[in-house]
């Protein structure tokens, strides 16, 4: 079966049909069949076509003029090899369930192609996750390793569910200690609550986020340095000490109103590690971030990689004006 390059595509006689008819390959048009570069080079690699004039190096070196050519082609390439119907999409590709294909079946996966050295804008991928579960499908990140090794990462928008109030002490006097707060005589508020560590039988010390949850959502009073200041100055020192306070205290409010204990995450290297009350073992590894932020994707990788190895789901907890999206990434074999 013979096809000729027009512009960036290849197209065949009527007799191409058949690849679109039992593998799901091309677009069909009057006459013949359309194939994507990814597509043709396939075929011509399976020997399935020939583009006369062209060897299979010829034809990707043609083709590799499109930025990131290759990398689009090995993930192509390992879907078609595992089973798959591959289509071009809204986002690089179109998968199909195995055994289906466009025109006979649905789509399951919307996948897009990243190397590990890519940035990950979390605003854009938020709303890449929404449209694909909007759409019934999974969105995947195909990730192409400085090897050329691949690994697959489903993302999805996780809105926890509410697990009910915790309850919250009454209001305390809270002696500023640097970053940290002292209470004495502490409630037994304290400790069904989760809030502190206990110093000594007299003496709780508190995290700046327990502070300044206590100081903005309880009431508590602050004391530093013998007079009182309010919860807004606290958060303004906080955060000249801590650039990322802000976003931190953000997301520790929001699971405290949805009835999740965090604690500080550093031992796991992130913000928060997040218990249900009635668990003894926290389920989830939470990064608070700014919606505009950017990540690395091999960054992110080591994230869900440590989070999967201490059986732990990886999330981050992107801030906005007047909401908090948890995106969740995770490891999957296709």
């Amino acid at each position: 079966m013979k096809g000729t390059i027009e512009g960036n595509t290849v197209r065949t006689g009527p007799e191409g049909l058949s690849l679109y008819e039992q593998g799901g390959y091309g677009r069909p048009v009057k006459n013949g069949l359309v194939l994507s570069p990814h597509e043709a080079l396939y075929l011509v690699h399976r020997q399935k076509i020939e583009i006369p004039g062209q060897t299979f190096d010829a034809l990707l070196s043609f083709f590799s003029r499109q930025p990131g050519f290759l990398r689009t082609f090995l993930v192509y390439r390992d879907l078609r090899e595992r089973g798959y119907a591959v289509q071009p999409g809204p986002h690089d590709f179109r998968v199909y369930r195995r055994g289906e294909r466009s025109g006979t079946g649905e789509s399951k996966y919307l996948v897009r192609v990243l190397s590990e050295r890519d940035l990950v804008h979390f605003e854009e991928v938020g709303k890449e996750a929404i449209t694909s579960q909007h759409m019934r499908k999974a969105f995947v990140l195909a990730v192409v390793d400085d090897e050329d090794e691949l690994t697959y990462y489903e993302v999805r928008t996780a809105p926890l569910p509410e697990e009910g109030p915790l309850p919250v002490p009454p209001s305390l006097s809270i002696v500023l200690v640097g970053t940290h707060g002292v209470i004495t005589d502490p409630s037994p508020g304290m400790e069904k609550g989760w809030f502190g560590k206990k110093f000594d039988p007299a003496r709780v010390i508190l995290s700046g986020m327990e502070v300044y949850f206590l100081a903005a959502h309880a009431s508590s009073s602050l004391v530093w340095d013998g007079k009182s200041i309010s919860a807004e100055e606290f958060l303004a020192l906080s955060s000249e000490r801590d650039a990322e306070f802000h976003p931190k205290v953000q997301v520790y409010a929001d699971l405290r109103r949805r009835g999740y204990i965090p604690r500080t995450g550093y031992k796991f290297g992130h913000h928060f590690r997040v218990y249900r009350p009635e668990k003894s073992h926290s389920e989830l590894l939470v990064q608070a971030i700014a919606r505009e932020a950017t990540l690395p994707m091999n960054l992110i990788s080591r994230s869900v990689r440590l989070a999967n190895s201490v059986k732990k789901k990886m999330l981050f907890a992107c801030v906005y004006a007047e909401s908090i999206q948890y995106i969740e990434f995770g490891r999957i074999k296709l």
